[in-house]
């Protein structure tokens, strides 16, 4: 196993970067992290991508950067191209308390693309570079990018390279890699997460080409003995996406496997038993509960009781007057004394 070496460094994204959950839409929100945060205190977390439109002129701010105090480290990724907008976001960013601004340059919908945001931004690393110098003279916060090995018919190496390149030289530092092509003809945003193929290696040279630079690796990761594979391999952190969300007990090992710290949780019950403070606090602002559990559906994957617990949720949780007893229940119908260790339960 690599050895864990942290440079020293006043960020705290950067000290947390070995290993972060990549931003998903509609699935890392506040609710989310929050849980997350009960399973690993030391993973860098990330936002869902938030449009500089929405920064900008939506109403109230408090709804698309809002954030609990237990969520750091904790990075804002943005969607956009306009280097005035996205410098102004990223100063907004930075006087809210977020420790990383990343751009968005992997996302392949339709939506995002016909307003130049995400993907289609690839096939303009003079548009990336400008607006990467922008934000980095307006905060002192990392500016990150996050991005594929290329698009449609790019040069997967040739292209990529002149992207990384052009960024690079305006001041960029780190690159989050997904190393999928994303195809903008042809696929479905959900196609683009699976069918494209993996080109782990192309990461793995492109550190090897730039040690100067952080180069993260993502997609299609969904254990930690994979990272350990990928971070042996040369490359500096590994993000994980879906499965992390899907299967979030995976998360409970990440500090010991990964910082070689304990976990905060010495079992299932006992994550669940912690969020339940914050389940109390966010009902008492007013949210619903299905809004909050709905990340937790995952918890108990695999254990006897799992499939009872996410039904039960499912059934109960989206009621009018839900509340905390609602989430006692359903923890009540996984057996602790029967989670040992992971026990498949029947179909």
């Amino acid at each position: 196993m690599t050895q864990l070496t942290d440079i020293p460094t006043q960020s705290p994204a950067d000290r947390a970067r070995r290993f972060s959950v990549a931003p998903m839409m509609d699935w890392t929100t506040r609710d989310y992290r929050a849980f997350a945060r009960c399973l690993t205190r030391r993973a860098l977390l990330y936002t869902e991508m938030v449009t500089t439109g929405a920064i900008l002129h939506g109403s109230p701010r408090e709804r698309f950067l809002g954030y609990g105090a237990m969520e750091h480290p904790l990075a804002l990724q943005l969607g956009g191209s306009d280097p005035g907008e996205l410098a102004e976001c990223a100063a907004i960013a930075e006087a809210w308390g977020y420790d990383e601004v990343n751009l968005n340059v992997g996302c392949p919908s339709d939506r995002v693309q016909n307003n130049l945001i995400g993907a289609c931004l690839m096939g303009h690393p003079d548009k990336v570079a400008d607006a990467v110098a922008a934000m980095r003279r307006a905060v002192s916060i990392p500016v990150t990018v996050k991005c594929r090995i290329g698009i449609d018919d790019q040069d997967e190496d040739a292209d990529l390279e002149r992207f990384i390149d052009r960024v690079a030289g305006a001041g960029c530092e780190t690159f989050i890699v997904h190393a999928r092509k994303a195809w903008l003809q042809g696929l479905s945003p959900k196609e683009n997460r699976d069918v494209p193929p993996l080109n782990y290696p192309r990461v793995y040279r492109l550190k090897t080409q730039h040690p100067e630079l952080h180069i993260g690796i993502n997609g299609g990761i969904t254990t930690l003995d994979a990272c350990r594979t990928h971070l042996d391999a040369g490359v500096d952190s590994v993000m994980i996406g879906r499965e992390a969300y899907q299967n979030p007990w995976l998360l409970a090992d990440v500090d010991r496997a990964l910082y070689g710290e304990p976990s905060p949780a010495a079992s299932r019950h006992d994550v669940a038993r912690a969020f339940r403070p914050y389940v109390i606090e966010r009902l008492a602002e007013g949210a619903k509960l299905n809004h909050i559990t709905r990340h937790l559906l995952g918890l108990f994957q695999g254990c006897a009781g799992g499939r009872r617990f996410r039904r039960y949720l499912s059934e109960s949780a989206h009621k009018e007057g839900a509340g905390i007893s609602v989430y006692d229940d359903a923890i009540g119908l996984v057996d602790e004394s029967r989670l040992a260790g992971p026990v498949r339960e029947r179909v």
